[in-house]
């Protein structure tokens, strides 16, 4: 007969040391997910650009049983919907549903926000925030109604404050609403870096926190390849290098977006596989880390007001399980203070 350690034992370390509670500071609420298989279904609000690559990759990947998708243009949303139903052949078995009505979404385990209005020629970014709040108040109260146990997950921009808004809107816990942050950014920040040393990204461990936009932070001193620290290993072999360096490839990770947007009119892949793997590691309660928005108020010293913005995080089938106790050097904590003031700013002119 195989013998099991028990959850709690296996956790504890020399002396009784509760480990995890060394490496994460947890969140409460939400229960260990049952481990009877369930029927999954993930609503995606959203037939635009983004909204599709999001379902498609879902879809591809085999994350749902069941995926609905919601959107005010009929006809937009009912040819997605028979596009891919016609690749049905081809692809997991999983029902597709396209609806204007919200109560089809019910009983959703994960709500996927990607809509959101577009900014006009001359518009200001307030004036901008403003529509997409607007529109935020037709969206998240009727999710929150027909599936008041899911989580919600905003992919909308601007992310941090949209996350905030669905936050206030849903009446949720705050570990179950999560915006896709700098989950993306931090992937982007992984290949360029990789690029830069000639390695595999999926050997490099690096975060961008912060806004998701200008203020964003890179982690530079907790970068790790193959489990090396990087800055670390650079002094103790005596090997120069250049602050601008660093500098440039963060500026590279920043306007990456833009660089996508000027050459092909719109981002729609990245985001794709980045919100697919955030679905994963919270459907399966596979309690990854991933940098994303999430309400920061006490954490590494941000005390100024409920704002939320992008932290290496652990996510599972409740949510947002803990924050990762990542050292910050000196600079890096003032700059991710910084980022959480900038949000705090515009976030203030709401009215929310």
């Amino acid at each position: 007969m195989a013998m099991h350690k028990s959850s709690s034992a296996s956790s504890l370390g020399p002396g009784g040391l509760d480990l995890s509670k060394a490496f994460f500071t947890h969140i409460s609420g939400g229960e260990p997910p049952s481990t009877t298989k369930r029927h999954t279904k993930i609503t995606v609000v959203g037939v635009g650009n983004v909204g599709m690559a999001i379902a498609q990759t879902i879809l591809t990947q085999d994350l749902a049983d069941e995926i609905t998708l919601v959107d005010a243009k009929e006809d937009k949303l009912r040819g997605e919907v028979l596009d891919l139903q016609h690749a049905a052949a081809f692809l997991p078995r999983t029902k597709l549903n396209a609806s204007l009505d919200y109560a089809d979404t019910a009983h959703s385990d994960l709500c996927i926000v990607t809509a959101g209005a577009r900014q006009n020629p001359g518009e200001s970014r307030l004036n901008l925030l403003q529509r997409n709040v607007a529109l935020f108040k037709h969206i998240v109260p009727p999710l929150a109604k027909y599936s008041p146990d899911s989580i919600i997950l905003v992919v909308s921009n601007p992310v941090d404050i949209l996350t905030y808004v669905a936050w206030r809107l849903s009446g949720f816990p705050v570990n179950r609403v999560i915006g896709s942050g700098t989950n993306l950014d931090s992937s982007r920040f992984r290949f360029l870096i990789a690029d830069h040393l000639d390695v595999n990204a999926q050997d490099v461990q690096a975060y961008i926190v912060g806004e998701h936009g200008d203020s964003s932070v890179a982690l530079w001193s907790s970068i790790s390849v193959g489990g090396v620290p990087v800055l670390s290993f650079l002094k103790r072999q005596q090997i120069a290098y250049e602050k601008e360096t660093l500098e440039n490839i963060h500026k590279e990770v920043v306007q990456g977006a833009y660089e996508v947007i000027r050459l092909k009119g719109y981002t729609s892949w990245a985001i794709g596989y980045s919100v697919a793997s955030l679905a994963r590691t919270i459907l399966r309660d596979q309690r990854r880390i991933h940098p994303v928005s999430i309400l920061a108020k006490g954490f590494y010293g941000i005390d100024g007001g409920e704002v939320f913005l992008s932290l290496p995080a652990q996510l599972g089938r409740a949510g947002v399980l803990g924050v990762t106790n990542v050292h910050l050097t000196d600079e890096e904590a003032q700059r991710l203070k910084n980022s959480a003031n900038t949000i705090l700013e515009v976030q203030s002119q709401l009215g929310v």
